[in-house]
């Protein structure tokens, strides 16, 4: 039987380089109370990779989790973020892993407006038929055009095809440097506005949990002690440690193997679990 998962939503950040998606993310990181009030910070916390540092940009896509409260339901939502590479040389990443999200937030520089990267990363997007929410970043940029931006976002949407639906986009105004955003220009003093808007307008995971396992591989990591790791999303039924799976291999070969250890994404750490569902 098919439910809606209204305490989980599975989001990814895509946007130009540059463009401020780790950033945001280090934020979005830092007001869901990840780290402690004292524990000192580095910035781009999702940037591991020695490149990554030294280039000052993402390569290869990173998942996080925060948990946030939700008054309208009462409830605390898991929130899985995928913050993926904003150079066109890495794209392919970032269409990957575009299959485990239910929506998107396009970021928009607010000076620069679309650029090459946005038309390939809102174009896969919205062939994946994801909702957006577009947000319009570093509006303390002294030569902002925020008319204009908004005016060229909105006709790419519908030069690349977006469905009525999909046009019809919500926007957040935000300063990811100082962890600020509004639904109109004046910004509050926090991303209260944008976390308001994700569990709003991105949509619920609808998913089966007593149907047969689904999961959807996309990245493939290795661990020193435990060896190869998969990571990718339960798209139905549940999986426990230890469980005997099938492995479909592109060709269509099935592989017996085994799911020995299994994780969630909990901030920036994985924590061990005894079991997972869709």
């Amino acid at each position: 039987m098919l439910v809606e998962r209204t305490d989980v939503r599975n989001i990814a950040i895509i946007a130009h380089v540059d463009h401020g998606k780790t950033t945001l993310v280090d934020s979005l990181l830092k007001q869901a109370h990840v780290f402690r009030s004292n524990q000192q910070v580095a910035e781009r916390v999702l940037d591991s990779n020695d490149l990554e540092r030294e280039r000052g940009i993402t390569i290869l896509a990173k998942n996080t989790a925060i948990s946030i409260y939700d008054a309208e339901r009462d409830q605390q939502v898991k929130i899985n973020i995928v913050d993926t590479p904003g150079h066109a040389d890495f794209g392919g990443e970032v269409e990957r892993v575009l299959n485990m999200v239910d929506g998107v937030l396009l970021l928009v520089d607010a000076a620069e407006g679309p650029m090459p990267q946005t038309r390939f990363v809102l174009w896969k997007a919205l062939e994946m038929g994801h909702r957006a929410v577009v947000v319009i970043n570093k509006l303390d940029r002294r030569n902002a055009d925020l008319d204009r931006v908004l005016n060229e976002t909105f006709d790419l949407f519908i030069e690349l095809g977006a469905t009525d639906a999909q046009a019809d986009f919500p926007v957040v105004y935000t300063v990811a440097t100082t962890g600020q955003a509004g639904l109109t220009p004046e910004l509050g003093p926090d991303l209260k506005p944008l976390f308001d808007t994700i569990l709003r307008q991105i949509p619920c995971p609808t998913v089966d949990v007593d149907a047969p396992l689904q999961i959807l591989v996309t990245t493939l990591d290795y661990d020193n002690y435990r060896g190869l790791t998969a990571i990718g999303r339960v798209f139905a039924g549940r999986v426990t440690a230890g469980q005997p799976i099938v492995r479909l291999t592109r060709s269509g070969e099935q592989l017996l193997e085994s799911a020995r250890y299994l994780y969630m994404h909990e901030g920036l750490h994985r924590v061990e679990v005894a079991s997972a569902e869709a």
